[in-house]
């Protein structure tokens, strides 16, 4: 007897429960993008909203959310809201309200990278599950672990971890994994960028990235210029690709695939999601087929900078940055042998003055996809052409082909200028008009083009009404039953049969479903007419359309209530561990933050409040810390930024150094809530931007905590009124730590080498700098897990908010050092010293800092805007 239709679904769903098969997740800028991914096959889509998302030129307006969400849901597809941009306090009221109503809407999910708004959203809203963005910096299990604590119920892990790393987590949680498998990459860790924030004051932690990576650098090293040749993007990786490592993703158990793209347009979209969908149907199924020539060069045309697994591979530091150029290049075509003019005219064979070309000896991927007239191309000049120059490009006009291994083309009249093309460039086509045709049949679809697979049970028994359930395969939660009017008769000549069933059944035509299994019970020789079987048929899906479509309820709490009861459980945390409870004598307590031998010299002779040890020779801290512990002075260490499932020894040796640490990493400070540690201090890539955030992180056991760059001086005064003044540390001078990137310079530049265990480790005995265009030189150095800091040029200092700061009882202030010499270590510090215990002095303090710092000085991230005012926040 075949199987009852309620049966079959649980046993799908505890199938599922099982083994799941990863999500597709596709990225949607505004409707076009979402309708295509819809079409070519995504699990589900994420989007931004107009605020509080990390793409702010893009997004769905807050009205458009529940049409949107309908949208996907009668397609079978689940919709994530991006809500990862850090929150600032007087932001809060307005991102409860944002909240509640993205709640309301049927969102599957939000992406948050601010943790006080990740418990807003659970207080808010407890039904709604909360993704933790790649921009809290994910790397370790612990990172993961973290994460939970504070409601997230899955993380999108770091775009910087191998195929390894990522297994080893994968082992120690049951967490729901989510990766990037496609799309750009960021030089620096999501969530520890800055550089837009310090050179132009839009933070890419609010969603105003101005991608200073994609922009070109000289290479100093030794304050000498390195020639680069055709590397000067030397900040600008490759594309994420990741197709063929897909059987393997597959097999470890990750939860969702994720693509890259808010930006791209729909054919992009379109595409990626397209092969990605293919490539895991086809692992889930057990018969994984590498992708064909045809459609790497189609994944390559749509949009690349160059395309490759990069990390996810493994460490490989000469491969990541190629250099050449920071945009879309699409696929390399050929290289220019000549360059000249015909003397007789292509298209009338005429001797009439001719025509200007290029001939170009084509590339393999000529073959796949030659090029024809129409297409869009550009020459790349980079071996000989200053990054500051236009390149030539345009569309072709004519191709001809002069043998095997000649192609001579030809452009409109004026629209190159020959005179700049040169033999030994590589042409690139940027732009295939033929992939709007592949596109089409999902940017353009005349009806639903991805179809959810149904299971159809039938009972037709004679003397009963027909039944008929509709379940949705992978949603059994969606099921719709129809029956007949009348009882079925015993039929006279032809009775019904499953041939007739399916047939019948299988007609969906123009809806977005597609019969997959039929289980028919049949007794009695039933007579069913055809009209009967189709008119329970639209009735069945016009009411599975109408469950999928309608948004769930949903558990919403008022969003003041909910507000001002977690304010009121992270107010005012009690101080924990040694250094914590300072006396407040109303004398500042100077810190000082050296990486260098000669700048620990003069920090002992100053005889700060603290000196903290920053250091890219791990294990040659331990004379430095004992020669800060016997000058009598508190010694602290600070963590990296990044630790990943194989840096356990990293963490083991921070803790034998036996004193205080500063705390960089998110998974190391849940690390340390299990076993005895010393005092800890939370540094700004914790990323606290409000009140929820900052004493939250300080309930876990900081003694102080430094905030996120992304506050200018004034937020942070605000900060220090909310969670009490004694708990912060704020940094009074500084060089910004603009990027820290797993991609490391000097292996890329300064060896032959892939990664640490061959490059011969020239950060030991060389000193880096990036010079920008502005004549900006920006200091680069290493940590001890090999991943570089690049700094901002100038030395972002505070004199003008240090009365501000003092008037609101801030008491602990960091000055920290880069590339500066001992003696301009000791003069900074007296600077600061003199104005702090003479406040009279503080108004020359700005003029002597400019003369002391190596390039003089900014505001940077602490510049408040003219008119700046915050607005109250309860207390």
């Amino acid at each position: 007897m075949t199987e009852q239709p309620e049966n079959l679904a649980e046993t799908r769903a505890h199938a599922a429960r099982a083994r799941r098969k990863p999500e597709i997740m596709s990225p949607a800028g505004y409707w076009p993008q979402l309708h295509a991914a819809v079409e070519a096959g995504a699990d589900a889509v994420y989007f931004g909203l107009h605020h509080f998302t990390a793409r702010a030129k893009v997004g769905f307006g807050l009205d458009e959310l529940p049409d949107v969400m309908r949208t996907l849901h009668r397609r079978g597809v689940k919709g994530y809201v991006t809500f990862n941009t850090l929150v600032f306090d007087h932001e809060l009221h307005a991102a409860a309200e944002s909240l509640a109503q993205i709640a309301a809407a049927g969102a599957d999910s939000i992406i948050v990278q601010d943790i006080g708004v990740a418990q807003l959203a659970r207080q808010i809203a407890p039904e709604l599950a909360i993704h933790g963005s790649t921009q809290m910096s994910i790397t370790s299990a612990e990172g993961v672990e973290l994460a939970r604590r504070f409601g997230v119920s899955r993380v999108v892990l770091a775009r910087e971890l191998a195929l390894d790393d990522i297994r080893a987590i994968r082992r120690q949680t049951d967490m729901e994994l989510e990766i990037f498998v496609h799309g750009a990459l960021c030089v620096s860790y999501s969530g520890q960028c800055f550089s837009s924030e310090a050179w132009g004051g839009r933070s890419a932690n609010r969603g105003q990235c101005a991608q200073a990576c994609r922009l070109p650098y000289d290479l100093l090293v030794d304050d000498v210029v390195r020639p680069l040749a055709d590397a000067r993007y030397l900040l600008s990786p490759g594309d994420l690709y990741a197709l063929r490592q897909i059987p393997e993703i597959v097999e470890m158990g990750i939860s969702a695939l994720k693509i890259e793209g808010r930006y791209k347009d729909a054919n992009y979209v379109a595409l990626t999601t397209a092969a990605y969908r293919a490539a895991v149907d086809d692992a889930w199924q057990g018969s994984p087929q590498p992708p064909t020539a045809q459609l790497e060069t189609q994944l390559e045309q749509v949009y690349s900078r160059g395309l490759g697994p990069w990390f996810m591979g493994g460490t490989n530091h000469q491969t990541v940055v190629n250099g050449r150029a920071p945009r879309h290049r699409g696929v390399l075509i050929g290289q220019v042998i000549e360059v000249g003019r015909n003397a007789r005219n292509p298209e009338t064979g005429r001797k009439a003055g001719g025509r200007e070309y290029v001939v170009v000896a084509p590339s393999a991927a000529h073959a796949i996809a030659p090029l024809k007239p129409g297409d869009g191309v550009v020459f790349d000049a980079a071996d000989w052409r200053s990054p500051e120059q236009p390149e030539e490009g345009g569309r072709l006009y004519t191709v001809r082909a002069e043998g095997r291994n000649r192609l001579q083309l030809a452009f409109g009249n004026g629209e190159l200028d020959y005179s700049r093309i040169r033999v030994g460039d590589r042409l690139w086509r940027s732009d295939d008009p033929e992939l709007d045709k592949v596109a089409r049949p999902y940017t353009h679809a005349n009806g639903p083009v991805a179809q959810q697979p149904l299971v159809a049970a039938v009972v037709a028994r004679v003397g009963e009404p027909l039944v008929l359930t509709l379940t949705v395969v992978d949603a059994p939660e969606f099921s719709a039953r129809v029956a007949s009017d009348e009882p079925l008769v015993v039929a006279g000549q032809r009775p019904l049969d499953r041939e007739q069933l399916w047939t019948q059944l299988a007609r969906l035509g123009n809806t977005p479903y597609v019969l997959a299994e039929l289980d028919a019970q049949i007794e009695g020789a039933p007579f069913v007419p055809v009209s009967l079987l189709n008119q329970l048929r639209r009735a069945a899906v016009e009411a599975l359309a109408t469950q999928q479509g309608t948004l769930p309820p949903v558990t919403v709490r008022d969003t003041d209530a909910a507000l001002s009861a977690l304010v009121q459980a992270t107010r005012h945390p009690q101080p924990a561990g040694a250094g914590a409870d300072m006396p407040d004598s109303g004398v500042p307590h100077v810190h000082l933050l050296v990486r260098t031998p000669a700048q620990l010299e003069a920090a002992l002779a100053l005889r700060p409040a603290s000196i903290t040890l920053d250091y890219l020779d791990l294990y040659g801290l331990r004379p430095a810390v004992d020669a800060v512990k016997a000058a009598g002075i508190e010694v602290r260490v600070a963590s990296p930024r990044v630790l990943k499932p194989n840096e356990q020894r990293i963490v083991n040796f921070l803790l034998r150094l036996d004193c205080p640490l500063v705390i960089r990493a998110s998974g190391l400070l849940h690390a340390l809530q299990a076993v005895e540690h010393p005092p800890l201090i939370g540094d700004f890539s914790l990323n606290a931007a409000n009140q929820l955030s900052a004493a939250t992180l300080l309930q876990l056991g900081l003694a102080r905590l430094t905030p996120t760059h992304d506050l200018n001086a004034a937020q942070v005064t605000e900060l220090a009124r909310l969670v009490g003044p004694t708990r912060l540390e704020v940094i009074g001078y500084q060089h910004l730590p603009v990027f820290h990137t797993e991609h490391c310079v000097f292996c890329r530049f300064l060896s032959t080498g892939t990664s640490y265990k061959d490059c011969g480790h020239p950060c030991e005995t060389h000193k880096v700098a990036l010079r920008d265009q502005h004549g900006r030189a920006h200091p680069v150095m290493a940590d001890v897990g090999c991943r570089n800091t690049v700094f901002g040029a100038e030395a972002q200092e505070a004199s003008a908010h240090l009365p501000g700061w003092l008037a609101a009882g801030i008491r602990h202030i960091r000055l920290e050092f880069v590339h500066e010499s001992g003696e301009e270590v000791t003069a900074i510090t007296h600077a600061f010293a003199q104005a702090l215990a003479d406040p009279a002095s503080l108004p020359d303090l700005p003029a002597q800092l400019r003369a002391l710092a190596p390039q003089g000085t900014t505001e940077g991230s602490l510049f408040v805007p003219h008119g700046y005012q915050a607005i109250p926040l309860m207390v």
